[in-house]
């Protein structure tokens, strides 16, 4: 690698070809356009490639520059970094506050044999420092260099806990957002072809296809569109599944550092310091908790912001549940309080959330579900249009049987308990979720109930902790059991502001 001084490297001169592919897309829409439109292209579209053309020229000089008047090192105690054109700007993080060290490449990257390596601190944020590109051989020396600060030790017997499957890509559509996506896809199509001066509804095959669905029965037409609209989505989900999860490997590298590799194209390096892991996370979506499967999300600090945290701490994807529990028991190095459904009888069940709790979800779901519904239709029944009288009734049955099934559902997935050192929380009807977290990680604890709450007894529990999403709730506790589940839960909060009520009962707040 080239020295620009004594001490100091530069990244690769290669670097200069990644940072002047940005006109690749718009070309290609220009491209795409040219197509759409037969060679007709749109005087506004030349403008655009002219505009193109000198920012292009203009950027990648600047980049020249600012190529060479960057530069790093990594001292006895720190790794720097200066750079800038115009503003000269220095950065310092010291290796002991490293937490983090990735390893990200893009297709152009790959091509080039580069990658981009961010070391973040525990704080993460303006903690995260980034070398755009170094080739990859250096840059996997550098992470060893930057990650040996971290006590070494022994990894465990089998330190791979999962490696990727291509059976797992079945259970891409039941997760991703299918419609959603489908829409979300062409409405950006549609703005980029808008940018180019072309009507997206003017098109040739765009006419044709709306002109043979008009001559269909609308009884056809529309169950076609949306099994057509789910088939792009499902194909759209496996494919995104695949790019973001092909070669994914999560395995301990020594006894205090986790890493997950992923990614087809672009791939993906993360590595988190057990020191700063505290618990884990297994999420269960609807349709995929009907399909068997789960995901597990990592609880640590120094992942970043909250987006970054979402897409640094996934360590599984959407996989088979008894893969996720066995992966979630690997990362914890410890079996995965997995208990089965309150009140079955089985030994450590979580405990079971006060009957209350079951008709406040029933009368939310009534409230906020089925009656609407029902005075909306039942209304223009009776002032407009009588046909839909009967429709307001049949809504008010079946709303009425949905809600009851949601409300029972999620009643049933309410636990919480104490598994040795975790606490472990589940909730959730659409989205599942079961944490398990240190109990020395929890900071603080926060009751919170409505005055409908109070009059049912219920309160919820909020833990609060430096990591991951910083806090999790447990909803609908039996209001009297709260604050002595809390106390045991994390000895040190909150025992100061509870009294004995005598004898053997339960303590409550002051």
């Amino acid at each position: 690698m080239t020295r620009s001084a004594p001490g100091w490297r530069r990244t690769h001169p290669r670097t200069l070809l990644v940072h002047a592919a940005w006109p690749l897309p718009p070309l290609a829409s220009l491209a795409g356009t040219a197509v759409a439109t037969g060679g007709r292209i749109p005087a506004g579209t030349w403008i655009t490639l002219a505009a193109l053309t000198v920012s292009f020229a203009v950027l990648t000089a600047v980049g020249a520059v600012r190529w060479a008047r960057t530069g790093f090192r990594v001292t006895g105690a720190a790794l720097e970094m200066r750079t800038g054109v115009f503003t000269r700007r220095s950065r310092t993080v010291p290796l002991d506050r490293i937490r983090t060290v990735d390893l990200t490449a893009t297709p152009l990257h790959r091509v080039l044999r580069l990658t981009v390596l961010r070391a973040g601190t525990a704080g993460g944020g303006d903690g995260v420092l980034a070398l755009d590109a170094l080739p990859v051989a250096e840059a996997g020396r550098l992470r060893g260099e930057l990650l040996a600060r971290a006590a070494s030790g022994a990894a465990a017997d089998d330190p791979v806990l999962a490696r990727f499957s291509p059976r797992w890509l079945r259970y891409a559509p039941l997760t991703f957002r299918v419609a959603g996506g489908v829409l979300i896809a062409a409405g950006t199509v549609h703005r980029v072809l808008h940018g180019m001066g072309v009507d997206f509804w003017e098109l040739g095959f765009v006419r044709r296809m709306f002109a043979a669905s008009g001559a269909a029965s609308p009884w056809v037409a529309v169950p076609a569109a949306l099994l057509v609209l789910l088939a792009a989505g499902a194909v759209g989900a496996v494919v995104l599944y695949a790019e973001n999860w092909w070669h994914h490997r999560l395995e301990w590298t020594d006894a205090s550092t986790l890493r997950v590799r992923r990614g087809l194209f672009t791939t993906r390096t993360v590595t988190i310091d057990r020191a700063r892991l505290r618990g884990v996370l297994l999420r269960e979506p609807l349709l995929l908790r009907a399909g068997g499967g789960a995901a597990v999300r990592a609880v640590a600090g120094g992942l970043g912001d909250r987006d970054e945290n979402r897409a640094r701490s996934a360590l599984l994807p959407p996989a088979p549940r008894a893969v996720a529990v066995r992966v979630a028991g690997g990362v914890l190095r410890a079996p995965f309080p997995d208990p089965p459904l309150p009140g079955r009888g089985a030994p450590g069940a979580p405990a079971r959330h006060p009957r209350a709790a079951l008709r406040r979800r029933l009368l939310r779901g009534l409230g906020w579900v089925t009656l609407p519904g029902t005075a909306v239709l039942a209304g223009c029944g009776a002032a407009f249009a009588p046909v839909l009288l009967p429709w307001a009734g049949g809504y008010a049955v079946v709303s009425a049987a949905a809600v009851r099934w949601a409300a029972r559902s999620a009643y049933r997935a309410l636990g919480h308990g104490l598994y040795g050192d975790h606490l472990v929380v589940r909730s959730g009807v659409f989205g599942r979720d079961t944490l398990a977290l240190e109990r020395s990680a929890v900071a603080a604890w926060t009751f919170s109930s409505t005055p409908f709450g109070r009059r049912a007894g219920l309160t919820t529990l909020t833990a609060a902790f430096a990591a991951g999403e910083g806090r999790h709730r447990i909803p609908d506790l039996a209001a009297a059991r709260a604050p002595a589940f809390a106390a045991a839960a994390a000895p040190g909060i909150v025992e100061e502001f509870l009294v004995t009520t005598g004898g053997d009962g339960p303590a409550v707040a002051r």
